[in-house]
């Protein structure tokens, strides 16, 4: 690993010479060749290049089904998302939170955990059912939005997790360029946005019927 202090941009990985590569690969060149204490979310998206909103979103949905720091992973998810609306080519986030220094054992910690996880997704998850890039990133990045606002706001306490795991299927399914999994996704967020408006309609109705008796 190179030495710790403030990482340096590297150039770009291969993946990004228009040859596609799994996630599961692009994530353990990462862990290979991250800081040794510490790294910064702009060596991180220097690294990711086309793969950074993808995984960005990837990692922040991981960290949003934790109950205690769903609101803020949720509220960071929000930047990526309406970046990928406005069609940009990588997540731009402010100067003061791309700069600082972060734990590089948390993210080795994250993607130990997540690569043998992937490469078994992987299996069934394969590019498939194309559609055009910039297009795609968009819808992803509506979805997401749609997700995450159901992520803050459902009135079911840990239904965060639903959202926080339907988010990291479509960041699968935009990584691994699968058409029929983000399609799969876009069905799952139906259901899920279906749940959450009955909940909030019971909650509204039980209001209701408290606010007569009394």
């Amino acid at each position: 690993m190179p030495d710790a202090g403030t990482p340096e941009l590297k150039p770009e990985m291969p993946a990004d010479a228009g040859r596609f590569i799994c996630v599961s690969a692009v994530l353990q060149q990462l862990q290979d060749e991250a800081p040794t204490d510490h790294f910064t979310l702009d060596w991180l998206l220097g690294r990711l290049n086309r793969h950074s909103f993808g995984v960005i979103i990837l990692l922040l949905a991981v960290i949003a089904m934790a109950p205690g720091i769903c609101v803020v992973a949720g509220l960071l998810l929000m930047v990526p998302a309406i970046q990928m609306i406005a069609g940009h080519s990588a997540p731009v986030f402010p100067r003061r939170i791309a700069t600082r220094p972060l734990p590089t054992r948390h993210l080795a910690r994250l993607i130990r955990r997540a690569v043998p996880v992937l490469r078994y997704v992987e299996k069934i998850a394969h590019p498939r059912w194309p559609t055009p890039h910039q297009a795609t990133k968009r819808f992803v990045g509506v979805i997401v939005v749609i997700q995450n606002t159901t992520l803050l706001f459902a009135p079911i306490p840990l239904f965060n997790i639903i959202p926080a795991l339907m988010i990291i299927l479509i960041s699968l399914a935009y990584l691994e360029e699968d058409g029929l999994l983000l399609s799969i996704a876009l069905l799952g967020t139906v259901v899920v946005l279906a749940v959450v408006s009955a909940s909030f309609w019971e909650i509204v109705l039980g209001a209701k019927w408290i606010t007569a008796i009394l």
